[in-house]
């Protein structure tokens, strides 16, 4: 028998579980007020939540399969990040950082009305979870960090820079969905289908009929105007907030990433209070979570006491 297409998993999925929930929150700003649009799968009553949120220029809907195979012990919520997907775009640019979003995040978790919460970020999404695990009180019981940590190599950074907020549009949706793979090709080997599934909620067809990403081009404004000085100490305050987080975290890197470095992972076991990492081979920054081994490994860690080996 062969194996299910993506698009006939998907709709195995939704047919079993019902299709996600769309929703969203309002959230405040220095200049007014935004909303934040989220996914949520599972039962809506169930209070333990899991938190998913993406990497810079994504969408929640990379964790529709994540979603899908945790909602039967998780309400899964995964967040647009404020000027991605369906979220507003920030009238202040310069907010485009962790702050904003981890203040965010607080608001979501209060509207989900529950006391703790399990966290999977992958990369900018995993700086988040990092910073908020490491507050004191800190709602987040559980981290799974996918290809990031304190440290960002200055090469990936330069990398990313040099694409982020590019203002591109495209004759037709698969043109554009062509183009955002060939940006995340270090995600892993993925199929066609796989692509389409994951790259489709990046965009919208504009008036004219083109196809542009939904995400705010002006997320890019913060990697122009971040001085040496204001980059030293902001990753001086992660390794802080790492140190101080007191739950289990996972670090997951892709044996190839160009993002977080093996010296970073050792550092992080080494300050850390109980870290444990998982190097997923044949893939780079950062793994995708569409392959069921890596859909397991994930819910080893937030399932079966933690254990992801």
């Amino acid at each position: 028998m062969s194996e299910p297409t993506p698009a006939g998993v998907q709709a195995g999925l939704t047919a079993r579980l019902g299709p996600p929930r769309e929703r969203e929150v309002q959230c405040a700003n220095p200049a007014g007020l935004h909303r934040m649009a989220y996914t949520e799968w599972g039962d809506p009553d169930n209070p333990r939540v899991l938190v998913c949120v993406h990497g810079l220029t994504r969408s929640g809907r990379d964790f529709d399969r994540v979603a899908a195979a945790l909602s039967d012990v998780y309400r899964v919520v995964c967040p647009d990040v404020v000027g991605r997907g369906r979220s507003d775009w920030l009238p202040d640019p310069n907010r485009y950082a962790v702050p904003q979003y981890v203040a965010d995040m607080v608001t979501l978790i209060a509207r989900l009305n529950v006391e703790t919460v399990d966290w999977f970020g992958t990369s900018m999404g995993g700086l988040i979870g990092m910073t908020l695990a490491g507050l004191p009180n800190s709602p987040v019981r559980k981290l799974l960090m996918n290809d990031i940590g304190p440290h960002i190599e200055p090469e990936a950074l330069r990398r990313i820079g040099g694409y982020v907020g590019e203002r591109v549009q495209f004759a037709t949706l698969e043109e554009g969905i062509a183009h955002a793979a060939s940006l995340a090709a270090t995600f892993g080997p993925l199929t066609a289908d796989e692509w389409r599934e994951i790259n489709t909620p990046l965009f919208a067809q504009r008036d004219d009929g083109a196809w542009a990403f939904r995400y705010d081009p002006a997320i890019a404004v913060p990697f122009g105007t971040t001085t040496p000085e204001a980059a030293a100490a902001g990753e001086a305050a992660l390794w802080h907030w790492f140190a101080a987080i007191d739950g289990p975290v996972l670090v997951v890197r892709g044996e190839t990433s160009d993002l977080l470095s093996r010296e970073t992972v050792a550092r992080m076991i080494e300050c850390g209070r109980s870290v444990q990492c998982v190097e997923i081979p044949g893939v780079g920054h950062a793994p995708a979570f569409l392959d069921p081994q890596q859909i397991a490994l994930a819910r080893r860690f937030f399932c079966d006491a933690g254990h992801a080996s």
